[in-house]
């Protein structure tokens, strides 16, 4: 059995206005994350776990803030082509297990959209993706909301 695991951190800070997308989904916020892509910290995180495990490097090796061509970038789309690129490498997802960190908005509620929408993305079952939230209970700049982070790490197999 040729099993890797992969660990991923993102973080983003927080701006009155913007858009807020989380797990391939839009949450109704004041505040949304700030990036040069869609700023979605959860599928960050996950495409970073993702490429690690596989020896890929990162996420800004692969997409980097200073090409033009992802600036507001929806990132279902760096998702999809991480999995293009660990399928081509003979890897299969085993599983995600990430965590949110962030004071407001709840995310609890949006767990399962989030789960579907970066499944059917991924092509892989739901069973498979594992997201949790939490606060940091109003310690740090997550407490004080001005950012989120989130914490991934995923398995993968070699198949091929």
């Amino acid at each position: 059995m040729n099993i890797r695991i992969g660990y991923g951190y993102d973080v983003h800070q927080l701006e009155a206005g913007r858009e807020f997308w989380l797990g391939g989904i839009r949450l109704e916020h004041t505040h949304g994350a700030k990036g040069h892509s869609d700023a979605d910290v959860l599928i960050h995180a996950i495409c970073d776990a993702l490429l690690g495990a596989a020896n890929l490097r990162d996420i800004g090796f692969h997409f980097p803030d200073t090409d033009p061509k992802y600036k507001g970038v929806d990132s279902k789309i760096l998702l999809k082509e991480v999995m293009q690129l660990l399928r081509k490498e003979g890897y299969e997802l085993g599983n995600i297990d990430a965590t949110v960190c962030l004071e407001a908005p709840k995310v609890n509620p949006h767990i399962p959209a989030m789960k579907a929408m970066m499944a059917e993305v991924m092509q892989v079952e739901q069973s498979a993706i594992s997201i949790k939230a939490t606060t940091s209970e109003k310690m740090g700049f997550v407490g004080r909301k001005e950012g989120v982070a989130t914490h991934a790490v995923a398995l993968v197999e070699k198949v091929r």
